[in-house]
């Protein structure tokens, strides 16, 4: 029986509707798009107030007044990344004549649902009541001027390769992370990397930071509040001055459009699973969008009106991150008698200045004083020198994804390569498929022309490597109606042959090319393409990585080789290389690569063992190509060693019989609830959940190498039928909603780990039957 909820919703101008369909998805019905975009913000707020409170709170610098102390830094870091620029510049930069009406429309929504908690408390989400703490009120300005959530690249990884330089081994840096096109590394002119102080990253990864709970962060006192400035490798805030860095670019995607003359259906088919964060509740959330000129349904961010990723009923569209170079972190020499200023050109100039105050829990108003240099906020400084970063987040139009405001109504390749003309952040390949058979992929973003610097290294700040505008959508790589039949990307370097990138310096920083390598195999080798073969291929565990080490491992004599080095080596001489939950093949495999013979192959290049330690995490590919080159006589030591520890390894975590090994005893999903670590917490974890793939398999399940839980990958993934939209799917893990009390807090983590979907839903005949709450919303009475 469908339940029914009747409510009155202040500045709703008709009767409207929510049909929530047994998966949890929201199939939202107004009368206007005014309406339609009140209801997104109201239904949004219903399912992940808590949710969207911490959004708004961490993204303005709010935290420290419902938490403490503890959380001061994070504020202050939070605050240095607002967009401070003009207001109505930023409203007229996404596409869309009306974005601040259709913002102003969505935070309404979400400020009335705020309302009817206030009259009735049972619909709050309970963490508001652990912690004693309101939901604060939306501002449609909330919206664009956080930035701070967004991705954008290369800070971190310049501070890494300027550490590795200034040890003097800079040309060993590709081994942490490749580059391509080839590129020859060098220092700018004026650049001493030894001038790169420890933490000089802190307030860029405070800023960027989720929230996260300890008691003792929450019982920190004011005296204690610069001790929280930290983030460790698993992204959490800490007090340790020893905490590690997290890695820049783990995070991507995979998407692809195939053609009618290439699928089954005679449709075109397109799949779409963006690889973020594992967090609870998900970061993406499912919705269907309804009023009598718009019909959109697909995934987007909570926080956001609109969706960046689903089709309209005549176009479907997603995306990937393309990992363009959007950041340059500038070292300013300071004056040598005025700390004021800073070196510019042949004199000086003051650091701007902004004075704000932080409410504190508990605790008095403190005052901060933010600086900023003309190329950004100040974020470490030293007595001779500060760090300014610059980043396209100070540029109008750069709250990530609200250009997909511009793209909702396209029904044409044109339409939507025009819409993505004001796209700005992040850079992404779009793919496109419409109903008229025709398909694209479409790279876009604000990209920075850099004339005479490659962006892999910080640079002086003294006005000798500048910015000179952005590039153009119509300077970046696109492929439409291809003759191949199809378009994909996986994040992977995608410049066409030719591509003047080395004058361009779009981007250096791709990630390894094997999840692009198997989907183009595929999308080649199996036509005609299916629903379910795109399935299939999202939650494809075949490991290129295993298949090339395998490869040099049978080619290689053992007769002279230990009992152990033998028995590691018979069990992996049939695997097919995928790296499936139940295999042993795929644990030894995983534990041999990641943990025994990359950290091996490293020694023999680099002698050094202190520059090996800021080399890692380590890349695939250059390790690969080397491994591949050994000589028979150098690689023989390496394998035998390196096999037998992992043997070893194996047998310790799961025992000695390799009958009772499996990947997925050890590699898991477990979706932790910010609050659960508190005593008493309503928050509940999801998980763990056995798991196959890593970051190398197309179902991309990169994880902590050492608790081996997954912490980034596709919770969502969609599969549309263009065309014959009821026959489309998606999953979103682990659940639709935020609310520990729903039973679509985690009802779908399950079948996602499985690799199963459940239906995406567009006509309304289909919607109805599968209705299971229906919320009847009706303009609230003037008093």
């Amino acid at each position: 029986m469908v339940q029914r909820t009747r409510i009155e919703l202040e500045g709703l101008k008709a009767a409207a509707e929510i049909v929530v369909d047994t998966s949890g998805i929201p199939h939202l019905r107004a009368e206007s798009r005014a309406d339609l975009f009140l209801v997104q913000g109201f239904n949004a707020a219903r399912d992940r107030l808590w949710q969207l409170d911490l959004w708004r709170k961490r993204g303005l610098g709010l935290l420290a007044s419902d938490f403490g102390p503890g959380y001061l830094m994070q504020d202050q870091a939070a605050r240095l990344f607002l967009y401070r620029g003009d207001m109505t510049a930023e409203w007229a930069a996404y596409g869309t004549p009306n974005t601040r009406a259709i913002v102003q429309a969505f935070v309404s929504g979400i400020n009335a649902f705020i309302e009817l908690t206030q009259a009735d408390p049972s619909w709050l989400p309970p963490e508001f009541a652990a912690f004693g703490t309101k939901p604060g009120r939306f501002a449609a300005e909330d919206v664009v001027r956080i930035r701070s959530h967004a991705l954008a690249r290369n800070m971190l990884a310049e501070v890494a390769r300027a550490r590795v330089a200034a040890a003097g081994a800079l040309a060993a840096d590709i081994y942490r992370k490749d580059i391509a096109p080839p590129h020859v590394l060098a220092l700018p002119d004026g650049l001493d990397p030894a001038l790169i102080p420890a933490g000089v990253e802190d307030m860029f990864l405070l800023a960027t930071a989720p929230v996260t709970f300890r008691p003792d962060r929450l019982a920190a006192s004011l005296a204690e509040a610069p001790l929280w400035s930290k983030v460790n490798a698993q992204g959490e805030v800490v007090a340790e001055a020893s905490a590690l860095s997290p890695f820049e670019g783990r995070e991507g995607s995979n998407n692809w459009a195939v053609a009618p003359s290439r699928t089954t259906t005679g449709r075109p088919i397109l799949a779409s699973d963006p690889h973020r964060a594992h967090l609870l509740p998900s970061l993406r959330y499912i919705a269907h969008l309804t009023c009598p000129d718009l019909d959109l349904i697909g995934a987007g961010e909570p926080a956001l009106p609109g969706l960046s990723l689903g089709h309209n009923g005549k176009a479907a569209f997603s995306l990937t991150i393309f990992p363009a170079d959007q950041e340059d972190l500038y070292v300013c020499e300071r004056h040598p008698s005025d700390p004021r200023l800073y070196r510019y050109g042949d004199g000086y100039e003051p650091f701007q200045t902004v004075e704000e105050t932080i409410p504190v829990k508990d605790a008095s108003p403190q005052p901060v004083t933010l600086s900023f240099t003309r190329h950004g906020p100040l974020i470490h400084a030293t007595a001779t020198h500060a760090f300014a970063l610059r980043t396209v987040w100070q540029e109008p139009g750069t709250a990530p994804y609200l250009g997909s405001l511009a793209y909702m109504d396209c029904a044409s390749v044109e339409g939507f390569e025009a819409a993505l003309a004001s796209w700005a952040s992040p850079t992404v390949n779009q793919v496109y498929a419409d109903t008229s058979g025709r398909i694209a992929r479409i790279t876009a973003g604000k990209v920075p022309r850099r004339r005479n610097f490659d962006g892999l290294l910080p640079v002086p700040g003294d006005g000798r490597y500048e910015w000179h505008g952005f590039w153009t959508t119509a300077d970046l790589p696109r492929a439409i109606d291809p003759p191949e039949g199809f378009v994909f990307s996986a994040n992977e370097m995608n410049l066409p042959p030719g591509d003047p990138n080395l004058e361009r310096h779009l981007g250096y920083e791709w990630l390894e090319a094997s999840r692009a390598v198997v989907i183009s195999r595929h999308l080649a080798d199996q036509a005609p393409h299916g629903i379910e073969a795109a399935m299939r291929l999202q939650n494809d565990v075949t490991s290129l990585p295993a298949l090339r080490v395998q490869a040099v491992l049978l080619a290689q004599e053992h007769g002279d080789w230990s009992a152990t080095a033998t028995r590691a080596q018979a069990l992996l001489a049939d695997w097919d290389g995928r790296l499936l939950k139940a295999s042993a093949p795929a644990l030894l495999f995983e534990i041999w690569w990641m943990r025994h013979l990359k950290p091996a192959l490293l020694a023999g290049l680099v002698a050094d063992p202190a520059v090996r330690a800021k080399l890692t995490p380590l890349d695939n590919e250059p390790l690969l190509v080397h491994l591949e080159a050994m000589a028979r006589e150098a690689l023989h030591p390496v394998l035998t060693a390196s096999l037998e520890q992992a043997w070893e390894d194996c047998a310790a975590r799961l025992g000695p019989d390799p009958a009772f090994w499996s990947w997925g005893r050890l590699h898991h999903a477990h979706f932790i609830h910010p609050q659960s670590c508190l005593p008493g917490s309503p928050g509940r974890d999801v998980g763990p959940l056995e798991l196959g793939g890593s970051n190398s398999t197309v179902m991309n399940a990169g994880y902590d190498p050492g608790s081996f839980r997954t912490n980034v990958g596709a919770t969502f993934r969609m599969v549309l039928d263009v065309g014959h939209w009821d026959s489309s799917f998606a999953i979103n893990a682990p659940g639709q909603s935020g609310d520990p009390r729903s039973p679509h807090y985690d009802d779908l983590a399950a079948l996602w780990a499985e690799g199963r979907y459940v239906p995406l839903l567009y006509s309304q005949a289909e919607i109805d039957r599968a209705a299971e709450h229906v919320v009847e919303l009706r303009p609230k009475p003037a008093t």
